[in-house]
Order: C-alpha cells, then sequence, then structure tokens
C-alpha cells in the first residue's frame, strides 16, 4: 500500500505539470483572442483558473459540509493558499532563474545579466500591497469576534471586485507580447480555433482539479506515516498541494523565458487567495485564530514585507527571491512549538 501512495503521489505531481504545459499554452491564446494584456493574463486569467480548485474546496468546507472539522479546513485552506504562495511559489521562481541564467551562460550568454532586470516589474509593488492591506485585515478579523463580523466577508468579495476591474483597466490600452507557441490541440494551425483553445483549457483546468484533490488525499495519508498530525498535516502540507499548479506555472513559464507572466500568475492568484476563500471563510465560520492560523498569517506577511523591501531597495534578484522558500521554513518550524 505503501508504495501505491506514493505513486499516486508521484504520478498526481506529473499529471498537474504537464496539465499546466498544456493550461499555460491555452490561456496564453484565450488572453489573446480576448485582447488582455500579458500582465492581465497572469493576474486574471491564469490566476483564476488555477485558484478555481482551491475556492471551490473552501466553499463545500464551509457551506456544505457542518462539522467543526470542515470548517477548520476551509479556514486553513483560506489561510495556508497565501502563505505557500508568498513563499514557496516566489521562492521556486527565484530558483527557476538561478537555473535559467545558468543555462544560459553555458550557451554563451552574459554571466552577469540579471535576469529580472528584464522583466517590467512597475506593477508587482502595488498588487502585493494591496495584496498586504487586504491580508492584514483578515488577519485582525480572526483575532475579534463581533456580531457584525460575518457580513464582512461581502467586502472581500468587493475587494477583488475593485481588484479585477482595476487590473482590466490597466490593460486596457495594453497588447499582448507573448511569444505564442502552437496551440497543443491544433500545433498545424497558425491561429488555433477558438473552440479549440476554449476545450483545451477546461480540460486541462478539470485534469488539474482532479489530479490535485487526490494529491491532497495522497498527502493526507503521508502526515501520519511522517508522524505529523491531522491539523499540521492541513496546515503544512495541504496548501503545497492546492497550490502546487501556480507553481508548476511559474516553473513552465520562466522555462520559456516568459518571466513576467509567472510573477503575474502568483500575484494574481494571491489576490484570489485573500479575497475569495477568506469572504467565504468570514461569512460561514467563526473565523477564530488558533496558534497555526496566526503564524501562517505573521509568516504570509513577513514574506510580503521581504519582497517589498527587494524592489524599494532594488536588491530584487533571483538568488534574494529564491531566499523566499526560507520563510515557510520557518513556518514549519514554528508549528513544533504552537500547534
Amino acid at each position: 500500500m505503501t508504495i501505491l501512495h506514493i505513486a499516486l503521489l508521484i504520478g498526481c505531481a506529473v499529471a498537474i505539470y504537464l496539465a499546466c504545459e498544456w493550461f499555460v499554452n491555452a490561456i496564453e491564446w484565450l488572453g489573446v483572442r480576448l485582447k488582455m494584456g500579458t500582465l492581465a493574463i497572469g493576474t486574471i486569467l491564469a490566476a483564476i483558473g488555477t485558484a478555481l480548485p482551491e475556492s471551490v474546496v473552501t466553499l463545500v468546507a464551509v457551506t456544505m459540509r457542518h462539522t467543526a472539522s470542515s470548517k477548520d479546513i476551509g479556514v486553513g485552506a483560506a489561510m495556508g493558499g497565501p502563505l505557500v504562495l508568498a513563499t514557496i511559489a516566489y521562492g521556486v521562481t527565484g530558483w527557476m532563474l538561478i537555473r535559467r541564467k545558468r543555462s544560459l551562460t553555458i550557451a554563451g550568454g552574459d554571466s552577469k545579466r540579471e535576469l529580472l532586470d528584464d522583466v517590467d516589474l512597475s506593477r508587482l509593488p502595488t498588487d502585493q500591497k494591496w495584496f498586504l492591506s487586504i491580508f492584514f485585515v483578515k488577519v485582525a478579523l480572526g483575532l475579534v469576534a463581533f456580531a457584525l463580523k460575518p457580513w464582512c466577508g461581502l467586502l472581500f468579495f468587493a475587494a477583488y471586485g475593485v481588484y479585477f476591474f482595476k487590473e482590466m483597466r490597466a490593460d486596457a490600452q495594453a497588447h499582448s507580447s507573448i511569444d505564442l507557441e502552437p496551440l497543443k490541440l491544433q500545433p498545424k494551425r497558425e491561429t488555433p480555433t477558438g473552440w479549440a483553445v476554449l476545450i483545451q483549457t477546461i480540460a486541462t483546468l478539470a485534469i488539474i482539479f482532479v489530479a490535485s484533490q487526490l494529491f491532497v488525499s495522497q498527502l493526507e495519508w503521508a502526515g501520519p506515516e511522517l508522524g505529523l498530525s491531522a491539523s499540521v498535516t492541513a496546515m503544512l502540507l495541504s496548501p503545497v498541494a492546492t497550490e502546487l499548479p501556480e507553481v508548476m506555472n511559474a516553473i513552465i513559464w520562466v522555462r520559456q523565458g516568459k518571466t513576467s507572466l509567472a510573477l503575474a500568475n502568483i500575484s494574481g492568484a494571491m489576490m484570489i487567495q485573500a479575497t475569495v476563500p477568506s469572504g467565504l471563510g468570514i461569512l460561514f465560520t467563526p473565523w477564530h485564530f488558533d496558534g497555526p492560523l496566526l503564524l501562517s498569517g505573521v509568516i504570509t506577511i513577513v514574506g510580503i514585507l521581504y519582497l517589498l523591501w527587494l524592489m524599494r531597495t532594488k536588491r530584487f534578484t533571483s538568488g534574494r527571491l529564491a531566499w523566499a522558500v526560507g520563510f515557510y521554513g520557518l513556518f514549519a518550524l514554528g508549528l513544533i512549538f504552537v500547534a
């Protein structure tokens, strides 16, 4: 049985990666057909697609299951997702940039050139400040109790609506400058048909959703096998699985030299995770934080402050970005004392 669980873990990870290869290919074409700018493709289209499975999981956990444990799972998902994105996703992006720089150097490129210097980072600080302000309110609400708190969940939906229209308006005059590869479903066509783009997008999202949920179930087996409690597994391992599509997208886009899309996808997904699942949790659960939840919130805030500090002081390099993974290590270490 152990071999079967390990095989399923590996198989799900491979399935998610391959599905993401097809997903990013389809979402780029979908963005072009919708006449969206490059960054909006990442912050809106790709982010909504990859964050949809986690949002559905939270919705089911807090509205259709009435046990305390299911509601805890929903709140844990709402807090764990942003933590993984702010630490592991950004860190993996930095690590992939380091690898890409080494490969370009071997091929005869400039070994001293920082790849992030070629990336448009003008909107990333603004997006992260938006996230930080919303996330801070979200954490603060977990520390207080008052009669009207559930209704605050509606404000989080409104916040994402404002962000959505802000991103679309900022990209209204922009056009995609992506170097498009042929649609994998129609590799011989220079311009794919609309139905093929839509089918490839929906099909890959379905595969990502199913594989992610199966991956989570296997991690629930792995936790006790590693001596971890159910609550620690839910906070430490499960969010890594649910955010795996965003991480895979980052790997694929950086490998293709589309770092702007990778960073935009992460920041866009963070905005969804800070608003939609949180709004559901605040509406349908007590939204009261224990030690692990509060720790996840603090580490997420510290991770984003680190990112903003790098950009403000012009120290935003691949190597320093890769260090963001270390904050997740701090979270794992902290769980020993607060779980």
